[in-house]
């Protein structure tokens, strides 16, 4: 059984080494969440226990789904300082071990960000991911909204330039006034 929980900042630098192995995965498996390959345990470690600030200072959310003996995923909400944007947050690091694919994590923990958004009095959310990758079948799906892409955006693992599709999603009280 998987179980998804919200992450304090004392729990993030805590379970670092367990983030960090799920992040190193991830990369080695394909997915373009930021990180070139091969990513070094040490790195992925230090990326971790640098969003420990964000989070105690609620500027990210970070809920992980865990199995009994393992991480299997990720997923964050990255909210913005300033004023006049904080109906919006953006949907940052999905990700889920290529042991945990296929069995609905990645709609679990993008629903479980969803909801916690909306429940912030988040009525935006946006994101940008790979484009042609598995991510974006997973958020047309959920109802996001396809804006366009940047060509060239990022690179993939090994280096290739890709284009990036951009995403957003009304929440709350936002996605309940446009029904």
């Amino acid at each position: 059984m998987t179980a998804v929980s919200r992450l304090s900042a004392a729990e993030v630098r805590a379970h670092a080494e367990e983030l960090a192995r799920l992040l190193t995965d991830t990369v080695d498996g394909g997915a373009s969440v930021g990180f070139l390959a091969p990513l070094d345990r040490a790195s992925a470690v230090a990326w971790w226990e640098g969003r420990a600030a964000g989070v105690s200072a609620g500027h990210l959310a970070v809920w992980v789904a865990r199995s009994a003996d393992r991480v299997l995923g990720t997923i964050g909400l990255a909210f913005p300082d300033k004023p006049n944007s904080r109906h919006r947050a953006e949907l940052v690091k999905l990700m889920v071990h290529p042991d945990g694919r296929g069995r609905g994590l990645g709609r679990t923990l993008l629903t479980t960000a969803e909801r916690a958004a909306a429940e912030a009095g988040v009525t935006l959310l946006h994101l940008d991911t790979e484009t042609g990758s598995p991510a974006e079948t997973l958020y047309l799906s959920a109802g996001w909204t396809r804006l366009g892409a940047i060509p060239d955006y990022a690179t993939t693992p090994t280096g290739e330039l890709r284009p990036t599709t951009i995403f957003y999603k009304r929440v709350g009280a936002a996605a309940a006034a446009a029904t």
